[in-house]
């Protein structure tokens, strides 16, 4: 490193030792909604003792993954799947920093593989946790850049790599403000396997080395006969064509929900079956009170099937977005109304469900313009014509089949991200040498 890079690191670290302890008091809110915040705190400072945590067995090829939350856990299924084909004697670590995401990371362990948090980004706990686990390579999913991480991986010889790597232009345009933080963090890293040509771009300009294009993950994710089959479900019990808003957001004050609930047109109700899917399930009371507000009748998914006696069907439940993508005609992506960038489209297609975006867009900007073009996502400007658009599909039989079509056949036909990964992470992971 260089000494500005020294500098800049200094500063990042004081500045985190500074924030740890209300990082640990947003954990502790948290928990007061999701319990499992609170669990195993001293993970979060690589302390192990009295953890669950294991270290791995002797003799195996040892690979980290580091998979924030529920959406980053699902992408790495059909890299991890593809991976111990590859190297059948692998043994993994599971890192996450969300709940969510450990409970869906917990499915994808088998025997000698082991699972933690990943350690807030203070040197001596990066340090305990790579000697503990002592990993021969780690993997972080999408868009993980920690300065502290990356230097104790190269200092203790841990090759770094990022797949299914992206990064917008706004984030990257924050790193620029920090150039030497940036190098620091880009430098430790080995090289990325990044969803777009633009993201490759743009982690090459930041100083990430050996980048390539190789996909996009979440194509690949095998499709769920049994929530596929829940959603049918679902959708006759209905009894009626259903709209769904999925993982819709709130940010500053503003709700995407209230936007589109404000914007509802009134022959839409009791014509079709309204899905709401926040994002954030925390958010479900907030929820609530705006149908209630309105005096739109609801029911939650935990506690009741859809009917044709309630307008909105609320689903609170985690893990069965393809259920209800597959009992919906159509569906609204939440995340770009507001300025948050999206969430993901491509769970949708799989379900032969087309979609509307609306204008913000960045974080997922090359899926979204393949799918319009597709034929398979439409794009609104606000709220309104997010149902004008949704309206023009039920009003039209044979257009919405087309766009149903279009979905699916565009999902299928942007698979084959996961082998390319999986070949990629595994040639390093054979050169690199066991640590120990």
């Amino acid at each position: 490193m260089t000494p500005a890079e020294r500098r800049a690191l200094r500063l990042y670290t004081l500045a985190w030792w500074l924030l740890a302890p209300l990082a640990v008091l947003r954990l502790l809110w948290r928990s007061r909604r999701e319990r499992a915040y609170r669990l195993l705190l001293g993970e979060r400072f690589a302390r192990y003792a009295g953890s669950c945590a294991t270290t791995f067995p002797a003799g195996a090829p040892r690979l980290w993954l580091h998979a924030v939350s529920l959406g980053e856990t699902r992408a790495a299924a059909p890299l991890i799947e593809a991976l111990r084909k590859d190297i059948p004697q692998l043994r993994l670590l599971l890192t996450h920093t969300t709940p969510t995401g450990r409970v869906a990371g917990a499915e994808l362990l088998r025997d000698g593989d082991a699972q933690a948090w990943l350690p807030y980004d203070l040197p001596s706990a990066v340090t305990r946790f790579l000697r503990h686990f002592r990993p021969q390579m780690g993997v972080l999913m999408e868009s993980e850049l920690w300065p502290n991480l990356a230097q104790a991986c190269r200092a203790q010889g841990v090759a770094l790599v990022l797949a299914n790597a992206r990064l917008s232009e706004r984030s990257a345009a924050r790193w620029r403000r920090w150039p030497t933080l940036a190098q620091a963090a880009c430098g430790g890293i080995a090289g990325a396997a990044a969803q777009t040509a633009e993201d490759a771009a743009r982690l090459r300009d930041l100083g990430v080395r050996d980048v390539l294009v190789a996909g996009n993950l979440k194509f690949d994710r095998a499709a769920d006969a049994a929530l596929s089959a829940r959603g049918g479900a679902w959708r006759a019990a209905a009894r009626r064509p259903v709209l769904v808003l999925a993982s819709t957001r709130a940010d500053h004050g503003a709700a995407e929900e209230q936007l589109l609930l404000d914007a509802l047109p009134s022959r839409l109700r009791g014509r079709v079956l309204l899905v709401i899917v926040p994002r954030h399930q925390q958010r479900v009371p907030e929820l609530l009170r705006m149908l209630e507000q309105r005096g739109l009748r609801h029911a939650l998914r935990s506690r009741a099937a859809p009917d044709g006696e309630i307008d909105v069907w609320v689903g609170d439940s985690i893990g069965e977005m393809p259920a209800y993508y597959a009992m919906a005609d159509a569906a609204f992506i939440g995340g770009s109304l507001l300025r948050l960038g999206g969430q993901n489209l491509i769970e949708a297609c799989a379900e032969a469900c087309p979609v509307v975006l609306g204008p913000h867009v960045f974080n997922f900007a090359q899926a979204a313009a393949q799918a319009e073009q597709a034929g398979a996502a439409r794009r609104a400007a606000d709220a309104a014509e997010v149902w004008r658009l949704l309206l023009q599909w039920l009003d039209d039989a044979a257009a919405l089949q087309r766009a149903r079509a279009a979905a699916r056949a565009f999902s299928a036909s942007h698979r084959g991200a996961a082998q390319a990964q999986a070949r990629w992470i595994a040639a390093r992971l054979r050169a690199t040498p066991a640590q120990r």
